[in-house]
């Protein structure tokens, strides 16, 4: 690798550092990281298994097919998030920054890339393609989401942008199988 490349990697790692930092010190207000944590704790699945719930009982057998692409590419989502966290082995902010406060549940070890945000991009994406008038209520909370995962001290900005881009990648790829 050349020098001037080594020093744009450092430079984006040290952006990177400094704005998950940045973005973690608003988790010292007592109702942004309640707020955030519930919202994590949310994407752990229990909205999106919610959400196609409801998609099952206001359209019957109608919604059978988007519910199991949204299952489908979640279960994608989730081996492949896996493998990655397995091959990259990136620590977890907290664990290599002491000024970042670790206020979330970390569900695995390892941060690159955010799985909850891979899974929201997933599920949201499949949902609106199907649903496009659910876009007021999947896309903020996708976006809230993602920016619990660095809020909470689990990620980096880095992560979360990883996770939303593969989340993208899977939902538009099942599309064309």
């Amino acid at each position: 690798m050349s020098h001037k490349m080594a020093l744009y990697f450092h430079r984006m790692a040290e952006f990177d550092s400094a704005l998950c930092v940045r973005v973690n010190k608003s988790s010292q207000y007592r109702f942004v990281r309640l707020w955030f944590r519930l919202i994590s704790r949310l994407g752990d699945g229990i909205f999106w298994y919610t959400i196609m719930l409801g998609i099952m009982l206001t359209q019957g057998a109608e919604g059978i097919i988007p519910c199991v692409h949204m299952a489908s590419a979640g279960l994608f989502g989730t081996l492949l998030y896996k493998w990655l966290k397995g091959r990259t082995l990136r620590p977890r902010p907290y664990e290599v920054h002491t000024d970042i406060w670790l206020t979330g549940r970390p569900l695995d070890r390892f941060s690159f890339p955010s799985g909850h945000t891979l899974h929201a991009v997933a599920f949201c994406s499949v949902a609106l393609a199907y649903y496009p008038m659910l876009a007021w209520m999947l896309v903020p909370f996708t976006l809230m989401v993602a920016m619990s995962r660095v809020v909470l001290g689990l990620h980096y900005p880095s992560d979360v942008l990883a996770g939303a881009a593969i989340g993208g990648l899977i939902a538009a790829i099942s599309f064309l199988i």
